[in-house]
């Protein structure tokens, strides 16, 4: 991940009662294979928290509209109207009254714009310190001051190259967005002048959805059923590390090789309303995989969502009840009947 600009700027805050001040960085930093390791923490860090996914509000007419306040001094900096210490100062500036109101101890801010492969990016987080001790050369032990990027509460990634690009993607700008800190999240959009384009866990939730529902239309076997719900989730996991959207047609191709649009077209068909490219919510992710079960000439499968809804297991009595039972196997069971 090449890095064209990277800077810190210092944010004093001494306590709830005194406002944050900023100690600017005169000059950029000079790159080095710290800086690198520094970007891929941060990119690890950054991936693995909940997330918005959205756009710069003002934007109803393309990316080189006159935009007011951030993304307009983002666009004038890209245009060579101002440089990276200047930028990144005014947005340091910008974020002083979310710092006040949600943050009491100092921070640093990171800002850096980078490349990774062909795709041109701007991220910034604020970034605090936790003291822990070390080992000199010496065989001392001293005290030792390190960022802790897991605490991570404030951060933000764009995608230079959609932005300027013109695409019809709506969220080629994501932020934080951890639970517990949904005013925080607001209000870093607000200074952004961003809004939520999409919803990623809600999205996230409806793919799986109309997955379960493919599972069962095509009435697959056990294992085949099993295999393709293992490509989707480390296909998802994947994209949700390179901090990257889930494009259905990519999937679609990944599920069933001899049939690469199959997926695609029975999301298309039944009108699930999912955008074409997904960002992938991790902790839904997480949270779904598939019982199986074979035994006795009687085979089980069904996904982890359903249990507790429509389908429910009574440990005491060891039974599983089921309270939708699958259309086809209906089909089969009054047939049989009658």
């Amino acid at each position: 991940m090449p890095i064209q600009h990277c800077i810190v700027h210092a944010i004093d805050k001494t306590g709830s009662d005194q406002p944050a001040s900023l100690k600017p960085a005169s000059a950029e930093l000079a790159p080095s294979a710290l800086l690198e390791e520094l970007l891929a923490r941060f990119h690890d860090a950054y991936h693995a928290k909940t997330k918005a996914w959205g756009h710069f509000v003002a934007e109803s007419d393309g990316p080189h509209e006159a935009v007011a306040g951030f993304a307009s001094d983002l666009a004038g900096h890209l245009d060579g109207h101002s440089d990276f210490v200047a930028f990144t100062r005014a947005a340091a500036e910008r974020l002083l009254p979310v710092v006040d109101a949600h943050l009491s101890v100092s921070s640093h801010l990171l800002c850096v714009d980078y490349r990774q492969g062909e795709t041109h990016y701007f991220a910034a987080a604020l970034l605090h310190q936790r003291e822990g001790v070390g080992v000199t050369d010496s065989l001392d032990i001293v005290p030792a001051t390190q960022l802790n990027l897991a605490r991570m509460s404030l951060g933000l990634r764009i995608n230079l190259t959609q932005w300027r690009d013109g695409a019809a993607s709506r969220h080629y700008l994501s932020w934080i967005h951890d639970r517990g800190g949904k005013k925080l999240s607001e209000d870093l959009a607000g200074v952004l002048g961003a809004t939520e384009g999409i919803d990623a866990t809600g999205e996230t939730r409806m793919l799986l959805k109309a997955f379960s529902d493919y599972v069962e239309q095509q009435d697959m076997p056990e294992e085949q059923s099993r295999e393709q719900s293992e490509t989707l989730i480390d296909y998802a996991n994947e994209q949700a590390g390179r901090g990257e959207p889930i494009t259905l047609e990519a999937l679609s191709e990944l599920l069933d090789e001899q049939q690469p649009k199959a997926f695609y077209d029975h999301i298309r068909n039944a009108d699930y309303g999912l955008s074409p490219e997904i960002p992938p919510d991790k902790r839904t992710l997480r949270q779904f995989r598939r019982f199986t079960g074979r035994a006795g000439g009687m085979s089980i499968s069904f996904d982890s969502h359903l249990l507790g809804s429509s389908i429910e297991y009574d440990e005491s009595q060891d039974r599983l009840i089921i309270k939708q039972v699958p259309k086809q196997l209906k089909e089969q069971l009054k047939k049989r009947q009658g």
